[in-house]
């Protein structure tokens, strides 16, 4: 028992010790993440974010390409000027040109007044471009033109306006597919192409699950059950066992879920609502296993001591409601206590 109750206040130490040393969990660029794609990005990072060119970024969904995105902008020589993000899967076909490049005021029916596009709008920063994949062929046309000549015409005007901006842009999509099938320009891709980032999926990132849950659980430390003190070994065996099919969002959306909803001291698998592996299933927590210890030693003592209750409290150095309240919590049949 003294093993065991030790074991669990070095564990709740340790695991207060951890939560205060958040910075630490933090890679570079304002990211979680020490796993070695992680660290291969930073590198990447650290060169792209010197130079000026047109970046790509691929990675699945959730990945967190807008947070690359801005992490260029940022450390680069144009942090001071706008971040200008775009979702190109976003809206609707006869509404991208318009966002993209502006319009004039009487340009088609319901422009009421002047529309600065997006690409104006970002003039001496950043335009993030996310889902590129997902520009219709008679925008990436239209695109094209202004990496060439750095310069866009408002719908309803013939004037040419000069810009200087630096286009980082990103997709889920595999663009070389997209251009062998027909559905994206090769000139275009290559334009885009210059600087290129992958971003690893979160299941080919060993070690950081963890680092992202401790750090998760610091971020929504307001808004958790105040029961809630940590991940059981088993939620943590869960998630590191786990395909992470939408990565670092979901990883969010899950750990922010339990925090909330769940009632156990320690989040368990089924909080997060993952299923338990098979090689976690027979690791136990310390709490689970100081229970059965617990359990053990009332049903020895109760034995030693012909079921008397009494005498058994006084053998545990408990009092006789606690014992039968321990009774009680571990299924332990008082019709065998006299």
């Amino acid at each position: 028992r003294l093993l065991v109750t030790l074991g669990h206040a070095h564990g709740r130490a340790e695991m207060k010790h951890n939560l205060n040393k958040s910075p630490e969990w933090v890679g570079r660029y304002q990211m979680v993440g020490k796993s070695p794609p992680m660290l291969a990005l930073y590198s990447m990072l650290d060169r792209v974010t010197k130079v000026d060119a047109p970046v790509l970024i691929i990675g699945e969904s959730g990945t967190g390409k807008e947070l690359v995105a801005r992490a260029i902008h940022e450390n680069s020589s144009r942090a001071r000027g706008p971040f200008v993000p775009v979702n190109c899967g976003g809206l609707a076909e006869n509404l991208i040109h318009s966002e993209l490049f502006g319009h004039e005021k009487g340009a088609f029916t319901g422009a009421y007044q002047r529309k600065i596009g997006s690409l104006e709008t970002a003039a001496g920063g950043v335009i993030f471009l996310d889902e590129i994949g997902d520009l219709p062929l008679g925008l990436q046309a239209n695109l094209l033109r202004f990496l060439q000549e750095k310069t866009v015409v408002r719908l309803g005007s013939t004037e040419r306006i000069h810009i200087d901006v630096r286009v980082v842009a990103a997709t889920h999509v595999d663009l070389q597919k997209a251009v062998a099938e027909g559905r994206f320009r090769e000139d275009l891709y290559y334009r885009l192409n210059v600087l290129h980032l992958k971003l690893p999926p979160l299941r080919e990132r060993p070690g950081d699950v963890e680092l992202f849950a401790h750090a998760l659980f610091r971020e929504f430390l307001q808004q958790k059950n105040p029961v809630v003190q940590g991940f059981s070994q088993e939620a943590m065996h869960a998630m590191n066992d786990y395909h992470w099919q939408g990565n670092v969002r979901e990883l969010v959306n899950r750990v922010q879920r339990a925090l909330i909803m769940s009632e156990h001291r320690l989040l368990t698998a089924a909080d997060l609502g993952l299923s338990v592996p098979p090689q976690a299933e027979n690791v136990s927590t310390l709490s689970s296993a100081r229970a059965a210890i617990e359990k053990n030693t009332i049903q020895l003592s109760l034995q030693s001591n012909a079921n008397n209750v009494s005498a058994a409290a006084r053998a545990l150095g408990v009092s006789r409601v606690t014992l039968y309240r321990l009774m009680d919590k571990f299924n332990i049949d008082q019709r065998q206590a006299s």
